[in-house]
């Protein structure tokens, strides 16, 4: 296997090609970037949480993958990884993940000691979520909380402290990872009811569409909340509401449950996380 081959297969197996997850890793980053700087970031805490973000997803990614080695050569979706088609050994996987995580860990190294303090929950959060996919009868929850304890880190960062809000915020990422990764997981339910693996869509069964919309509704309720507290302006409102037309074009995706359909409202929610991020930022520059 030649070198381009091999840097090849790790940007596979660190779903580099597929940037969907950077994106909703990305977007509560960002949402708590800006909360906790007023508007005002400090632009290499911004560079390091962006660049901490693109390392701790691939990583997270190469985890995810060396779990499931022995279930995703079983799994439609997922049988041509690299871990799962033997192209990449399950050392390399480790060793490469360990890698990316020093990496974010040396970023993280230029904060303060409350969000390096906060670093190592997060990697915890990361490293633990592929294997809650055994006993946990939601592990869409669990990851909500991993991908988004960026929100208190990007807190910490700013502030050095964590406000009550801020943990609401994570709340309310939590209720969207909820909403969204069951609609992944509606994409994988006949296969991982043969092989054993939990999620929400099996654990809601016929109730997972409306479980989706209470999620959607309950992470709308939340930020409206933490706006309210924080006093914000019209246009943060008007990211909201657009962020819950969105979710109601999704709601007509899934309706019957259509694999594909499903997979494209799970990619959709790009749309969401960056429509709530646009009217933040568009209240504080309008707030000046």
């Amino acid at each position: 296997m030649t070198l381009l081959e091999r840097i090849t297969l790790y940007e596979k197996l660190m779903r580099l090609d597929k940037p969907i997850g950077i994106l909703l890793l990305l977007w509560p980053t960002l949402w708590a970037t800006w909360i906790a700087s007023a508007g005002h970031p400090n632009w290499i805490i911004l560079w390091i949480f962006v660049m901490g973000t693109v390392l701790m997803r691939s990583a997270g990614c190469v985890i995810n993958d060396y779990a499931d080695a022995d279930f995703d050569p079983y799994v439609e979706r997922t049988k041509n990884r690299p871990l799962a088609a033997g192209k990449i050994s399950k050392k390399e996987a480790l060793i490469l993940a360990a890698g990316l995580s020093f990496f974010a860990f040396l970023l993280i190294l230029r904060l303060n000691k409350l969000t390096i303090m906060l670093s190592f929950v997060a990697l915890f959060l990361a490293a633990s979520y592929p294997f809650t996919k055994r006993f946990l009868a939601i592990p869409q929850a669990y990851l909500g909380i991993a991908f988004g304890f960026s929100i208190p880190m990007a807190f910490a960062a700013h502030m050095d402290t964590v406000p009550a809000f801020a943990w609401a915020m994570l709340v309310a990422n939590l209720f969207w990872a909820v909403a969204y990764d069951t609609q992944y997981a509606m994409v994988d339910r006949e296969d991982d009811l043969k092989i054993g693996l939990k999620s929400s869509a099996i654990t809601f069964g016929r109730f997972d569409v409306a479980a989706i919309m209470i999620a959607y509704a309950c992470m709308l309720a939340i930020l409206t909340a933490v706006g309210v507290h924080l006093r914000m302006g019209w246009l943060y409102y008007g990211g909201l509401l657009a962020a819950s037309g969105i979710m109601g074009y999704h709601y007509q995706l899934i309706k019957h449950r259509d694999r594909d359909k499903c997979f494209k409202a799970f990619l959709h929610n790009n749309w969401v996380g960056g429509v709530i991020f646009a009217g933040i930022v568009l209240d504080y520059i309008f707030q000046l």
